[in-house]
């Protein structure tokens, strides 16, 4: 039997890069999935009908994740199509960078929808529908363990943050069974963060293993997670990083 067999996962922001990577491992593990997008309806359809096509069911929901509203509807709307929930990844997320002084209280505002107050929102819509022993995985950054340069405070706070929301879970869910951890990837090679932008070559030279992440790796940290595998994992904050952090 697949390790997720007869589970339900939903992925937000995974039309694209490791969400799709991780929709896709889900999938292949034995789940249906569904997947919330904000632009990308077309590359969010083309996850699901590969998913389908691999023998799972799947539905791609359109949420903009800054949109409290929008992302309790697509929680509630992935639950009723595909008919329970056991698996919540928050994965969406944007990429703020720039000089502290040029950051605006808007931007701060909308990095911080998108990041814990989107992950926060979908956990507590999430968690009356969620089986026993359900499994929350939030996507953080490596710059949240350690920002490494400028530019970056923004970011690396928006991220940092998932780990206290992952604790408390980890706390309030845990008379359920229910897990709830951060994976914290490196570089990683997506149309987000292509591996031959400028400074490429120093984020590898900063690398011990010398390489970008194929997203496929930070999925299977995830599909790890939400197997019976990681039954005991819970509270944790995991770097997936090549030892850039180490």
């Amino acid at each position: 039997m697949s390790p997720l067999s007869g589970r339900v996962a939903l992925v937000t922001g995974g039309s694209r890069g490791i969400g799709a990577a991780i929709a896709r491992r889900l999938a292949a593990d034995g789940a249906d999935v569904a997947v919330t997008y904000r632009n990308s309806p077309e590359r969010a359809a083309e996850v699901a009908a590969g998913i389908r096509a691999a023998g799972r069911r799947a539905t791609a929901i359109a949420a903009d994740s800054a949109d409290a509203g929008a992302i309790r509807h697509a929680v509630e709307t992935a639950a009723a199509e595909l008919g329970r929930l056991d698996v919540l990844v928050n994965n969406a997320g944007t990429f703020p960078y720039g000089p502290l002084a040029d950051v605006t209280v808007e931007e701060l505002d909308a990095t911080l929808a998108v990041h814990p107050r989107a992950a926060f929102v979908a956990a507590q819509a999430a968690a009356p529908l969620m089986t026993d022993g359900g499994r929350i995985v939030s996507i953080g950054s490596n710059l949240a363990v350690r920002a490494g340069a400028p530019n970056m405070t923004l970011y690396a706070m928006s991220k940092a943050a998932l780990d206290g929301l992952t604790r408390g879970l980890a706390h309030d869910l845990a008379d359920r069974g229910i897990t709830a951890n951060t994976v914290h990837p490196g570089n990683t090679a997506t149309d987000m963060n292509p591996p031959d932008d400028p400074g490429a070559d120093e984020a590898r030279a900063e690398t011990p293993l010398g390489r970008y992440a194929d997203p496929a790796e930070i999925a299977a940290t995830v599909a790890h997670l939400a197997s019976a595998g990681g039954a005991f994992i819970s509270g944790a904050s995991i770097t997936v990083d090549g030892g850039r952090n180490a």
